[in-house]
């Protein structure tokens, strides 16, 4: 074995450093030592690891809580509401137990009613973020599931809740929330305070006998009685001009509407004064692309 030992000349320090090895034996000790190595653990690599039992029940937990969650904003819809039917019923009670009691409580309370109005719209808008997502959730993911038909697959449902997990946002513009919480209960409150406010001027402490005598007795303090009703009629027509100015705005996902008036482009149709006021804060609707993904089925099954 010696003899076979041939030396050409004296090494130097690179050819001992030096190992002579096959290429084919490199790759494989490269493979070994890259399989050897523990992954990264990383957001991404975590989602892509997830299997589809695991992905089914991680997403079962977040309806859950979007379901929670949307129920709590809810309850505190209802909550407002109870307030502003409580005080305009007490204050109607002690305006009309007496004679001598003030008529003003009624005109006071309007505008208390007007401030549940507002903090009720607020509520709306944090209950359609929640109610935004279910509804992703159950059009994207949970109706092809159940669905008979062959829905094609769609991949934009998981980018939406995805983009609204990392900036959550508000879904609606605070005219159509007021706009629709005026519709759906104050604006009969605010008609019957007006009506008892009138009735109230008229009746107490007689029969008024003329117009005349009805504007006197409108009278609050130093200010004048026709002051006073020019200023409640302003008043009034403002909270119609609102109720009615809103109401092509259906950008809420969580309302139950016809399937016709599903719009993908809400500005499209949206009055004048509305849409001026809305431009400046660029809210993304994500809600529509699921219902123009409905839209898109019945047709078709059609």
């Amino acid at each position: 074995m010696k003899d076979q030992v041939r030396t050409t000349g004296p090494l130097s320090d690179e050819d001992i450093h030096t190992t002579n090895v096959p290429e084919s034996f490199r790759a494989f000790a490269e493979e070994v030592r890259r399989r050897g190595q523990k992954p990264k653990t990383s957001p991404v690599a975590i989602a892509q690891r997830l299997q589809p039992a695991e992905f089914n029940t991680a997403l079962v937990h977040f309806y859950r809580g979007e379901i929670q969650r949307s129920n709590v904003w809810r309850t505190r819809l209802d909550t407002t509401t109870n307030w502003a039917v409580i005080t305009a019923g007490a204050t109607l009670s002690f305006a009309f137990s007496s004679a001598s009691n003030p008529h003003f409580a009624i005109p006071i309370n309007s505008f208390l009613v007007s401030i549940f109005l507002f903090m009720e719209a607020r509520r709306y808008r944090y209950y359609e973020v929640w109610a935004n997502r279910v509804r992703v959730l159950e059009t994207g993911y949970l109706a092809p599931m159940l669905s008979h038909r062959i829905i094609p697959p769609d991949k934009e449902w998981a980018e939406h809740i995805s983009m609204d997990l990392l900036s959550p946002h508000f879904t609606i513009s605070e005219w159509e929330a007021v706009g629709k919480r005026l519709r759906a209960n104050y604006l009969w409150i605010f008609i019957l305070l007006t009506l008892s406010w009138g009735l109230k001027l008229y009746m107490h402490p007689t029969p008024a006998k003329d117009l005349v005598e009805f504007i006197e007795r409108a009278q609050v303090g130093i200010v004048p009685g026709i002051v006073v009703l020019i200023c409640e009629m302003i008043f009034n027509f403002a909270i119609f001009f609102v109720a009615f100015s809103t109401i092509k705005l259906k950008d809420s996902s969580s309302e139950v509407l016809p399937l016709e008036d599903f719009e993908w482009h809400p500005f499209k149709g949206m009055s004048d004064w509305a849409e001026g006021s809305l431009k400046r804060r660029n809210t993304i609707r994500r809600s529509k692309k699921a219902r123009q993904r409905i839209r898109s089925i019945h047709k078709s099954e059609a």
